[in-house]
């Protein structure tokens, strides 16, 4: 191989290296779907009680999420199933559907997040996500810290928040026998697919 060779090779793994990390960089800034499986998602709620602590749980269904890295933000929701909260007490239960989340005229409760706070990298993230959260019909403005992994087919979150349900609107089913708090913590563990945008598909 002359020295013409050896330059022009030179040259042409440099550009290829050029183009690998152009490559790199597009594809990280692409959009990318972030599939909420039911099955892996869970949301759980805790209600403190005078004599005892209220332990629930309501189920997801399944949606998208959007997240551009570019300009961190976000869109679509998570949508828990309101009719699906339980406790393990019928009587509780139904006094919990019919008094407090009117579950039979609100059936759904929504986590519609617009944007992230904080790098959010492959590998875990802690992260602050803005969004509205809806319950009972009415859109609330919150922002939650977050725990996220990020993987190339899959990822988690793990969220803790609590919920003023009483100052929200909702009634507190606390009697004279029995007092309950007037907020509810609410821990969600979330989780599902991803599915990265085609080289055609522009981020939005």
């Amino acid at each position: 191989m002359g020295p013409v060779d050896r330059v022009n090779m030179t040259k042409s793994l440099r550009l290829l290296t050029f183009l690998a990390f152009l490559i790199a960089a597009v594809a990280q800034a692409q959009q990318a779907s972030l599939q909420v499986d039911p099955a892996k998602t869970s949301v759980k709620f805790t209600l403190d009680a005078a004599l005892h602590t209220v332990h629930g749980t309501f189920q997801a269904k399944p949606t998208v999420l959007q997240f551009d890295p570019a300009s961190e933000r976000m869109s679509g929701e998570i949508v828990v199933d309101a009719k699906s909260g339980e406790t393990g007490n019928g009587m509780r239960d139904r006094k919990m559907h019919k008094e407090v989340l009117e579950s039979e005229r609100y059936p759904e409760v929504s986590f519609r997040p617009d944007r992230v706070e904080g790098p959010l990298n492959a590998g875990k993230s802690s992260v602050r996500v803005h969004g509205m959260f809806t319950v009972h019909g009415v859109d609330r403005e919150i922002t939650v810290p977050a725990e996220v992994e990020m993987a190339a087919d899959h990822w988690s979150a793990t969220v803790h928040f609590t919920v003023p349900y009483a100052k929200w609107g909702m009634k507190n089913p606390s009697n004279f026998f029995l007092h309950v708090s007037d907020s509810v913590e609410i821990d969600l563990w979330a989780g599902g697919s991803v599915a990265q945008p085609t080289a055609h598909s522009p981020a939005q």
